[in-house]
């Protein structure tokens, strides 16, 4: 994964989002409240679909959390739970048991190691804002859903944490704080350019609350969302700049609490079932790229002792 270039100031640094993830993987769970409230929507909204999946990929499965109720829902589906993360990989194997198992892949979504056509449905939730553009992944998605399959995700609109950014501009304070995130309509024109059909898309606005701005602060951090664009600041924050920040933040306070807001897209569409999957090429072998087949994962499942 290649590092941003300098042009873009939100470009986002890819192997300092995984270190971020990785470091903050043993303690994700029991603060990622807004994450868990967003994906348990995210599977609502897809058990209200009424089809069975044979093959699912659960795109950015983090501490796999998702993936154990897709095993619990589709019982009899190969699952695979992708993330960049090994870490997050790690603690998610703790969720995969015997009688309800899920394969763990360490994966890129810009260059998913799986074949053409693979996958039934692919889940992805709050994972796309952690990717500099939505061209590359959702292109690959759209490679390895079948051309009947369904891909559902989430991920974050650019209202998301604005008490935050503004209380950083408030504050003077020009470098980027907070990450670049796409409008809905930005989201719906990008999957019907990757090759996706009827996309449905629509918004929702969460509102936290929070005693202290550094609370805010700390729940981020605790979470791996740390800060990796290119025009982060690089040296540590002083105190005066922090203090001026929670000034600031302060005058957002509304009936003995500190709001913040997240805007979340939520999406679904079909794969293109006018695309013939042999029409989308195979990635060059010289490259030295691993390309997995399901097919080669289930097999060896079969062959192998239970954990």
């Amino acid at each position: 994964m290649n590092g941003p270039t300098r042009e873009d100031p939100f470009a986002l640094h890819k192997s300092r989002v995984s270190a971020s993830f990785d470091a903050a993987s043993s303690r994700y769970d029991a603060a990622a409240q807004l994450q868990e409230t967003v994906r348990n929507e995210l599977l609502e909204r897809l058990l209200e679909l009424r089809f069975e999946p044979r093959t699912i990929l659960d795109l950015g499965a983090g501490t796999g959390v998702a993936t154990q109720t897709l095993k619990r829902h589709f019982p009899k589906a190969l699952i695979v739970a992708a993330d960049f993360a090994p870490a997050m990989l790690r603690v998610a194997a703790k969720r995969s048991s015997w009688l309800r198992p899920f394969h763990r892949v360490v994966a890129d979504a810009q260059q998913l190691p799986f074949q053409n056509a693979r996958f039934d449905l692919v889940f992805s939730s709050l994972m796309f804002q952690w990717c500099d553009n939505l061209a590359k992944p959702l292109a690959e998605v759209r490679r390895v859903l079948r051309p009947t399959g369904r891909f559902v995700m989430s991920t974050f609109g650019p209202d998301t944490l604005s008490e935050l950014r503004h209380a950083w501009a408030q504050a003077g304070d020009n470098a980027n704080h907070v990450s670049r995130f796409l409008d809905v309509h930005d989201v719906g024109d990008a999957l019907l350019r990757a090759g996706l059909t009827e996309p449905v898309l629509d918004v929702d606005r969460l509102v936290l609350q929070y005693d202290r701005a550094l609370d805010l602060m700390h729940e981020l951090k605790t979470i791996g969302a740390r800060n990796a664009t290119q025009g982060r600041q690089r040296g540590l924050t002083s105190k005066g700049q922090l203090a001026a920040v929670i000034a600031a933040y302060e005058t957002l306070r509304r009936d003995g609490k500190l709001p913040a807001t997240y805007e979340v897209v939520y999406a679904t569409a079909w794969g293109n079932e006018g695309v013939a999957a042999a029409a989308v090429g195979e990635r060059d072998a010289a490259s030295g790229e691993v390309r997995i087949d399901v097919d080669s994962i289930r097999r060896s499942a079969r062959a192998r002792p239970p954990e």
